[in-house]
């Protein structure tokens, strides 16, 4: 894998993450538990994840994200209110936008018609205020990085135009950024007049090869809100620092461009190139202020590194053949009969505290919290809901709870099928909640907890329970068990395991089939796990998954 495939891969990691956060922070909205943070928190995943696009060239991707943005823009702004039906909108522009990553990945296709349908609900939103940018977009006379030739033309009364200073660092080229993209995505804004900063380039001599010497000057129309201008840079960070301020005039002419007032990007790199070898002169003092400034900046080394997923499990069987050999020389020692008080029998005392110590360390690098798993249930639920008519709560508790990426990566099926099955069996319809003295609102409890060496995961609703009597009749009628049979509770309860067993009266597209709790107890003890049942008529039921913290051996 070279370097560009392992930062794409690395990118498309981030993308999920993201997607991930943008669906979590939009539902969030949507039940009444967010607020401006939230809102930025869900223009930040989609603008992080243009970004990207960008620099990879994923142009399709790059142009859904523009429009999803300048919609999220326009409600952070207030302009656009965040009510059910747009967020309803949100959530199905996330679901594109999810597909386009996954057509980036080569796993699969983008639904073109559904795209551009998804792309102009969105554009309506906000078309009154976009109208400018649009035509600007338009535009012709591009050159072949997307510039256009363009002139301003304030009267008195107008507010001035922005001029913005772009001064790259290190390390913003060091992650891939590239600032020719970042002038590219404030063209998309509106107007903009590029100038090419060359006063800090050294003579050949005097260049350091990873010190970045230009800087861009960026004049942009007046009507562009700040915000949007500093959202173009945010996903850069400290990489990239910018000066932003009102021209106190009409811009001047730009020097150094292809033609007056044209920013010609290609001209300004030959430019570069010709300059280099003219100068005589040692670096200036400019110069060497925006190289520490530069070296300043350089990062320090970051909390987290990602690693190949390969490598921990090679490291995991290599402690796996430590523990197996030390537990090997431990018994040798006993054999031979030597005194606890030897220095042999204290060292391999110290070896056995040190490999426990590793082998716990180890399987910590590969636990990761369940709440990747859990922050895509309230989703489901919802959907559930509405399809069935219920009120439905969902309650999460311990999506901290750690345990390994393999178990967690596992969890998602079954406990998709449980969520299903209690809200669309366990549940009643809010008519009936009210008429048995209940709220019309049921709640749905998703829990997670480690006990007893193992990570324990409950999904309890407060429904009718199991109906009993009618999983004994709906038994016997498909010969699952005999008719004369004596069954206790539990032994009725875990009926409902058994493949083909449906309470449902007619087939959906939530259930009827009588495959969705087999394949939980299928899925469970493949895990090494078990699943056990408690319901009260009347009160609920709480289906309890005991699983083992990881699947390696050591």
């Amino acid at each position: 894998m070279d370097s560009m495939d392992s930062i794409k891969v690395t990118y498309f990691q981030e993308c999920d993450e993201l997607l991930a956060s943008l669906e979590e922070n939009l539902l969030a909205l949507e039940s009444g538990e967010g607020d401006a943070d939230t809102i930025n928190a869900v223009f930040r995943a989609v603008h992080s994840i243009k970004g990207g696009a960008g620099a990879f060239g994923f142009e399709p991707m790059v142009e859904f994200a523009h429009i999803f943005e300048t919609t999220l823009d326009a409600m952070r702004s207030g302009k656009l209110d965040p009510d059910s039906d747009v967020l309803k909108l949100m959530l199905r522009a996330s679901d594109v936008l999810a597909d386009h990553v996954q057509a980036a990945k080569g796993q699969g296709v983008v639904d073109e018609v559904r795209a551009r349908a998804m792309a102009d609900e969105l554009s309506a939103l906000t078309a009154p205020e976009e109208a400018p940018g649009a035509a600007t977009s338009q535009s012709g006379g591009t050159d072949e990085w997307g510039f256009a030739p363009l002139k301003f033309d304030f009267d008195s009364d107008a507010p001035s135009p922005w001029r913005l200073t772009m001064r790259p660092t290190p390390a913003m080229y060091a992650k891939g950024h590239d600032a020719v993209l970042f002038l590219r995505e404030l063209t998309r804004l509106g107007e903009t007049k590029v100038t090419l900063d060359l006063s800090a380039l050294p003579d050949l001599d005097g260049m350091e090869p990873e010190v970045p010497y230009l800087a861009w000057s960026v004049e942009i129309a007046p009507d562009v809100q700040e915000a949007a201008i500093r959202d173009v840079f945010d996903f850069a960070g400290d990489d990239c620092p910018i000066d932003l301020e009102r021209l106190p005039c009409a811009p001047q002419e730009v020097h150094g461009g292809s033609g007056g007032d044209v920013a010609d990007i290609a001209a300004l790199l030959d430019q570069v190139r010709a300059a280099a070898p003219g100068q005589e002169t040692s670096p200036s003092e400019d110069s060497k202020s925006v190289a520490a400034r530069a070296e300043a900046k350089a990062p320090q080394g970051g909390a987290t590194i990602r690693v190949d997923l390969d490598r921990v499990d090679r490291l995991i069987d290599l402690v796996g053949e430590l523990v197996i050999n030390q537990a090997m020389l431990a018994q040798r020692v006993t054999e031979s009969e030597l005194s606890r008080s030897s220095t042999v029998a204290m060292g391999l005392d110290e070896l056995e505290q040190l490999t426990r110590e590793i082998q716990d360390s180890v399987m910590a690098i590969r636990a990761q919290p369940v709440k990747s798993v859990f922050q895509r249930m309230p989703r489901l639920v919802r959907e559930i809901a509405s399809s069935t008519g219920k009120q439905v709560r969902l309650v999460m508790e311990g999506e901290g709870t750690e345990v390994d990426k393999t178990v967690i990566e596992r969890l998602s099926d079954p406990i998709t099928h449980m969520l299903r099955n209690a809200i669309d069996h366990g549940l009643e319809t809010p008519e009936d909640r009210i008429a048995t003295g209940k709220s019309a609102e049921g709640t749905v409890r998703l829990a997670a907890m480690h006990r007893s060496g193992r990570i324990i995961i409950e999904v309890s609703d407060d429904g009718r329970g199991i109906n009993r009597p009618k999983v004994r009749e709906i038994a016997v009628k498909k010969d699952l068990v005999a008719s004369d049979a004596q069954l206790s509770d539990d032994e009725i309860d875990n009926l409902i395991f058994l493949p083909g067993f449906s309470t449902a009266t007619a087939v959906s597209n939530i259930s009827g089939r009588g495959v969705g709790m087999d394949v939980v107890k299928r899925s469970i003890q493949a895990l090494g796990g078990r699943i056990v049942i408690a319901s009260q008529p009347g009160k609920g039921s709480v289906f309890t998954l005991s699983l083992p913290l990881t699947l390696a051996v050591l």
